[in-house]
């Protein structure tokens, strides 16, 4: 009995250290030590979670949370995966101020959650996963949820604060990767690759508008969350549903090495984790995967990345580093060219620029212009028609897929003994992402000395330091200076994006038949498309265009959507929404109960004063679109049709089908793929290959006025100037001159309705500013906030 309870009290005094160990609370003035990894963890009290140091490499640790389990754990948070500390000497340590430590060998803070307190502090670990420092009053100080590192749980927020998720470096490396989930300042959620040489966003698709990608910017909370059920919510309204949706399960949301998000689930903790959901099905559409200079192809074999011709890995253990050229610079003197197609390509971003209808060879001699052009893609676009030169200053991104109808030209150097080598030379290896648990370590070059530190050592140690704060400073203030220079940039374009989301509505087709009672009421039509009537579930009328399918409504439909959302002015068509939906390209606007300016000169129903207003009114849209929206916008159709009435005959301009948007400070554009317009109200500019600019607009407004001063037509069939009647068509514009220069009586020119009634002087100011507008030479024409200047002008007279 006696050796009985010796041994019991043996047992006990062994199990004592050993309670205290899987304990989910660590007290203030406590410390968990890297040494004693094994031993001091804490565990969450459903067992499923456990907290301490994790080994990352050779004698390298990590505080971290992962999946309770024997072998190969699954770590869904780290504090400091970017300052892996030796096990010697470093703790974690929860003060009794309140602030959270982390100290390496050399008692140097290298992670802390910098907190404060006036009561006692805790630190548990949650069964949820959550890293919780709490005081007695159960006030939450910090907390892990809200600092996540690549791993999100089931009810933790992806917010606004601390960055977002960072994938990690590589299966074995831990540290901070390249890929970063985040919210953008215009509530976005995004993807973006970033390696310090070159970044961009990939997901959602960065050419698509945010709502053709199906978000919102409207809430600007920043959030994103999923539940144990699998079903993930944000606040720009994204969400999906796993795989397995309703099953309580393990799940986790992870940022992966290879810059895709997904979400894994798994019934018990020793099983493998099953991907059941992804935002990327063909992984060869993330950025940067590859490098530079290489292409990615990916087919039932799995993912491969391949070097170009002339070009080999840098870094044979890391295809992010990408490919360097074998060759020299074509910067370097007496280094000529030579180019190779690369079939089924694309490298997406870094354009010198987009050149229209340019032939092959505009394009190659456009590239050879710049030393350090790479090559160029130079594709046929069959929707719209017309062939595009894309000349690259870095080819990144690069993809390859058969069927794919884009094709690369590549430059090399035109050295024969080596254009066989180059085309026949390159580097291809399979790139797998490992989803499974199997653990692997780096050697971290990092080591301690045991007893003194040597002086010498000691000061090159702080001298060292000393120089890195002094860089650290000046690249955050170099950093500084770059976001400020481009903040005016992002901001420019979030807010116009953001004005178009607000006040446009996104209308299902069904929605829509249903409106227009199946399209059984039109009410117009022309090149761009027919429009119907209308009544809307809020009971307003409207007129709905549909885009024909035979172009599928691309450019005309992004045109629109893109410049008609941004505009706010009384004397412009405003736009309530618009579908896209399939096939379907529809666009959704006020309905004008007087129809179109043509209808009614066509009706002649207008009388002297409402055409002055007429005049006045699309003089100021136009103003509007030249020079006060946020982009400059050229209509590129001004003509009656496109001039509705409102019930009170208040013109305004509509059809921005063929529109053109120019940056601030453009005067002209040359990028014009096709000429716009309708003949008759097409400036000289369009036929005589000069640049296009605002005074387009200004001849066609020209023209219409003198529609409107006359009655006629600008291709109708006119009398000269002795007042004979001819056969021929000698056009409006010459007609009207010969009239005014050879006998000057303006009676004549006038509408036969208007004789009597119109006041001769606002006519003659008006015929004035017609005429000025239709000069052939386009540097003569005013601009159109002098023609509104100058009408208003004579009203003031008056």
């Amino acid at each position: 009995m006696n050796t009985f309870l010796i041994i019991f009290f043996f047992i006990f005094i062994i199990s004592c250290p050993l309670s205290s160990s899987i304990s989910d609370t660590l007290h203030a003035g406590s410390s968990l030590s890297a040494e004693q990894q094994n031993v001091d963890v804490l565990v969450s009290p459903n067992g499923i979670f456990s907290a301490g140091f994790h080994s990352i490499g050779n004698n390298a640790y990590s505080f971290a949370i992962w999946f309770t389990q024997k072998k190969h754990p699954t770590v869904v948070w780290m504090a400091n995966r970017d300052q892996p500390v030796n096990a010697k000497g470093s703790k974690l340590t929860l003060l009794k101020s309140g602030n959270l430590i982390l100290i390496d060998a050399y008692r140097i803070v290298v992670w802390a959650t910098g907190t404060t307190s006036f009561s006692v502090p805790q630190l548990r670990l949650r069964d949820n996963g959550n890293f919780v420092l709490i005081t007695e009053d159960d006030v939450v100080l910090w907390q892990s949820f809200n600092s996540p590192t690549n791993t999100l749980l089931p009810e933790q927020p992806l917010t606004r604060y601390k960055g977002g998720l960072v994938s990690s470096r590589s299966q074995s490396n831990f540290s901070s990767g390249f890929y970063k989930l985040f919210y953008d300042t215009d509530n976005v959620m995004r993807l973006a690759f970033d390696n310090n040489d070159v970044s961009s966003v990939y997901w959602p698709n960065p050419w698509l508008l945010t709502w053709e990608a199906d978000r919102s910017t409207y809430n600007n909370s920043r959030v994103g969350v999923f539940d144990y059920l699998g079903n993930f919510t944000s606040s720009d309204k994204f969400t999906f549903l796993s795989g397995d949706f309703g099953s309580r399960v393990q799940r986790i949301l992870k940022l992966d090495i290879d810059g895709n998000v997904r979400l894994y689930s798994r019934e018990k903790s020793w099983e493998n984790w099953v991907v059941t959901w992804q935002a990327f099905t063909n992984p060869c559409r993330i950025h940067g995967i590859c490098g530079a200079n290489s292409r990615c192809m990916y087919d039932f074999n799995g993912r491969k990345c391949s070097c170009l011709p002339g070009h080999k890995m840098k870094n044979r253990t890391d295809w992010s580093y990408g490919c360097e050229p074998k060759f020299k610079s074509f910067c370097t003197k007496n280094q000529t060219s030579r180019f190779i197609k690369l079939f089924n390509s694309e490298f997406y971003g870094y354009d010198y620029g987009i050149y229209n209808n340019y032939s092959y060879r505009d394009c190659e001699n456009l590239c050879l212009q710049f030393c350090n052009c790479k090559g160029f893609q130079y594709s046929y676009f069959i929707n719209l028609g017309i062939f595009k030169c894309y000349p690259k200053m870095l080819l990144v991104n690069g993809y390859h897929r058969p069927g794919f109808s884009g094709n690369v030209y590549l430059r090399l150097p035109k050295t024969d003994d080596h254009i066989s080598s180059y085309e026949n030379s390159t580097e291809e290896f399979k790139l797998d992402l490992n989803c499974s648990n199997k653990a692997t370590t780096i050697q971290i070059a990092k080591t301690y000395t045991k007893g003194q530190v040597n002086m010498a050592l000691e000061f090159m140690f702080w001298f060292a330091c000393g120089v890195g704060g002094i860089e650290i400073i000046s690249i955050f203030l170099i950093c500084c200076l770059l976001i400020r220079t481009r903040k005016y940039s992002d901001t420019h374009k979030f807010q116009v994006q953001l004005m178009a989301a607000t006040r446009l509505r996104r209308f299902s087709y069904s929605e829509l038949k249903k409106a227009t009672k199946g399209y059984v009421e039109e009410i117009g039509r022309g090149a761009t498309g027919i429009v119907y009537k209308g009544v809307l579930s809020d009971s307003r009328v409207a007129a709905v265009k549909l885009l024909p399918e035979a172009y599928q409504g691309e450019a005309e439909f992004l045109a629109e959507v893109n410049t008609i959302g941004t505009l706010n002015h009384m004397n412009l068509i405003e736009m309530w929404g618009y579908c896209l939906e399939g096939k379907h390209r529809i666009l959704v606007y006020e309905y004008l109960e007087h129809k179109s300016l043509k209808e009614n000169l066509s009706r002649n129903v207008l009388d002297w004063n409402k055409r002055f207003e007429i005049a006045v009114g699309t003089a100021k849209g136009l103003a509007y679109l030249h020079e006060e929206c946020l982009e400059w916008v050229l209509h590129c159709d001004v003509k009656p049709q496109n001039i509705l009435l409102s019930s009170n005959y208040q013109p305004k301009v509509a059809d921005f089908g063929l529109s053109k948007l120019l940056k601030r400070g453009e005067l002209s554009s040359q990028s014009f793929s096709r000429i716009r317009g309708t003949r008759g109200y097409m400036a000289p500019e369009w036929v005589t290959n000069q640049p296009i600019t605002s005074k387009v607009d200004v001849y066609s407004y020209g023209i219409v006025v003198l529609e409107l001063l006359t009655g006629k037509s600008p291709t109708s069939c006119v009398g000269n100037s002795n007042g004979i009647e001819e056969p021929e068509q000698i056009g409006l514009v010459k007609w009207v001159k010969d009239m005014v220069n050879g006998t000057g009586e303006l009676e004549k020119i006038m509408e036969s309705s208007m004789e009597g009634e119109c006041d001769m002087k606002k006519f003659g100011t008006l015929l004035n500013v017609a005429l000025n507008c239709v000069e052939e030479d386009k540097d003569a024409r005013p601009s159109m906030s002098q023609v509104v200047k100058s009408l208003l002008h004579f009203e003031d007279d008056k």
